[in-house]
């Protein structure tokens, strides 16, 4: 995906938002630094009461309300949106617990300039619940994951993720604490790279130049945890 170089404009992002806006919030930190490659210039939410409202507006950036109930139809309202967006000149447009599902042409207009963070380590575990599901099934690592998004819910290439181990006597509530100090990390990553011009989408998978090789890996439970 094409960034503007080290000389031009930072890259223009556009959040979507329906609730508190954590994550949106982690952006709007990053960004508030002059040296960081991207800016927020727009943040949009579904829901007049979403939290993240007032945290746009304490961090200088005038929110707005497109409320989807005030449409006659997911088109008229994908419209708006989209119509919202580029009158802003974004160019990349960041879903934080954005909870609409949007369809294939407002995904298609914004192909591979939309991105999504998800509770989970995708493909596993699309949709809703994550921590209550992963703890059910017995899993031993869940995370975070930053992808591109396509009309699939939950689906399109990778960008970043995080693997965060889960304890015997984790909650859903416990999890999705440690899960979200991870998203807040890796969103602001993910919009990074991609602000740097280091991002390419090769078919369906992504293309990071410069990412240094993982090396190691993770065990859970350690099989020898009494051991010096």
């Amino acid at each position: 995906m094409a960034a503007p170089s080290a000389q031009s404009r930072r890259l223009r992002l556009g959040i979507l938002i329906s609730g508190r806006g954590s994550n949106m919030k982690a952006i709007l930190d990053a960004t508030a630094d002059p040296d960081f490659p991207a800016e927020v210039v727009c943040v949009i939410a579904n829901n007049p009461e979403a939290g993240g409202l007032r945290l746009a507006a304490e961090a200088g950036i005038q929110p707005l309300v497109i409320d989807h109930r005030d449409f006659p139809s997911r088109q008229a309202f994908e419209d708006a949106l989209h119509t919202a967006l580029v009158d802003a000149d974004v160019e990349l447009v960041c879903l934080a617990g954005f909870m609409r599902l949007l369809d294939a042409e407002f995904v298609n207009r914004w192909r591979d300039k939309i991105i999504n963070i998800h509770p989970s380590l995708l493909p596993a575990y699309r949709g809703l619940r994550t921590h209550e599901r992963v703890i059910a099934d017995g899993v031993r690592f869940t995370g975070a994951t930053v992808h591109f998004v396509r009309p699939e819910m939950d689906a399109g290439p990778i960008i970043v993720q995080a693997a965060v181990p889960i304890a015997p006597d984790d909650t859903p509530e416990t999890l999705a604490r440690r899960v979200l100090h991870f998203e807040h990390q890796i969103y602001v990553a993910a919009v990074r790279m991609i602000a740097e011009g280091r991002v390419r989408v090769v078919g369906e998978r992504v293309v990071i130049d410069g990412a240094a090789p993982p090396e190691g890996g993770l065990i859970n439970p350690l099989p020898f945890a009494g051991a010096e």
